[in-house]
């Protein structure tokens, strides 16, 4: 489990930067930068009108990751402590990325 910073506060899971889904999935199958990769668990708030997954926002969070070419990608599964993902403005998935991405 990450300790997770998430700056995209238009996600219908962002509350406090914290995510209140429970866990994220990380996409880039092919990316060798972080703005190559994105959070496939976004969800645009002022398009859902269902509530968070979880009432409480937490700071630590389990993460899937596409990410291979990430140095934090350990089978698929992200293992930073730290975790940052931005895209303050996002629309769409494709608009956020994994800032804590490093190519191996």
């Amino acid at each position: 489990m990450a300790y997770l910073d998430c700056s995209v506060r238009n996600c219908t899971y962002n509350k406090e930067e914290c995510c209140c889904k429970g866990d994220i999935m990380v996409g880039g199958k092919h990316a060798g930068r972080e703005d190559e990769t994105c959070c496939e668990s976004f969800r645009d708030a002022k398009n859902d009108r269902f509530e968070s997954a979880l009432e409480h926002p937490c700071r630590t969070i389990s993460i899937d990751c596409e990410a291979v070419k990430c140095v934090y990608n350990s089978n698929y599964k992200c293992i930073a402590e730290h975790v940052d993902i931005m895209g303050a403005g996002a629309d769409e998935s494709k608009e956020t990325s994994c800032a804590t991405f490093k190519e191996k």
